[in-house]
């Protein structure tokens, strides 16, 4: 009940179907974010595909300006020099075979997966595992790649993966409610651009229908498209 009241107040001063700039939207998320911890600020965009065709999936990663604000556990399949990189650069966990056990058995304490493509006929075996989770290395995505240490320190430092789901919609995190508005702004801005030019070539009419944007316990806020592109 208390949430309830809370969320309900928070909502005050929101109308639900009205367009706002994206500045505006966001700092009205912002306001709004008065939890005890601090809020994610997130955002849903409706794309105008058809999800189920394989033709127009939606996908990619976009370095954020100003980073996410989270500080991402990644795990990197590798041998030899490449796996002594790896741990350089600063990832969390780092092996091959042994790795692979760890997984298969359920035991998964990283967010982000990295592979060099030697490893992808090993890594290829969890796809059960990590594909449901969204975690399956992809060259598209920068995950399959032989230089580890740069996509280490990107999984770290802001980059955040994009797919869209069943529903035509593509979610992320782009920033904390500690954030400056003008930093979560620059962000969104970044991830609905990096977004809008993965439209596939068999998607008709408008490509991004809605946006909205909303922190962890609060309201979303819906923007006017056209105003979270970069001029």
């Amino acid at each position: 009940m208390a949430k309830n009241k809370r969320y309900k107040k928070s909502a005050e001063g929101i109308e639900p179907m009205k367009l706002y700039g994206l500045d505006e939207a966001v700092k009205m998320v912002k306001d709004r974010a008065k939890a005890k911890f601090d809020e994610t600020i997130e955002i849903a965009m409706n794309l105008g595909v058809d999800a189920k065709q394989t033709d127009q999936m939606v996908r990619g990663v976009v370095t954020l300006p100003n980073g996410s604000g989270r500080s991402a556990r990644v795990a990197v399949f590798a041998k030899g020099p490449k796996a002594e990189e790896a741990k350089k650069a600063g990832a969390d966990v780092v092996g091959a075979e042994d790795l692979f056990e760890q997984v298969n058995a359920g035991n998964i304490n990283f967010d982000r997966c990295i592979a060099t493509p030697d490893m992808m006929g090993l890594v290829g075996r969890l796809g059960k595992v990590l594909g449901p989770r969204g975690m399956m290395p992809n060259p598209k995505v920068g995950t399959v790649t032989m230089d580890v240490a740069n996509a280490v320190k990107g999984a770290k430092g802001g980059s955040v993966e994009f797919r869209i789901e069943k529903a035509g919609i593509v979610q992320a995190g782009v920033g904390k409610a500690s954030f400056s508005a003008e930093q979560l702004s620059q962000n969104i801005r970044a991830f609905v651009d990096a977004v809008s030019k993965q439209k596939p070539s068999g998607a008709k009419g408008t490509f991004i229908k809605k946006i909205a944007v909303s922190s962890t316990m609060g309201p979303g806020v819906r923007v006017e498209p056209n105003t979270a592109l970069s001029a």
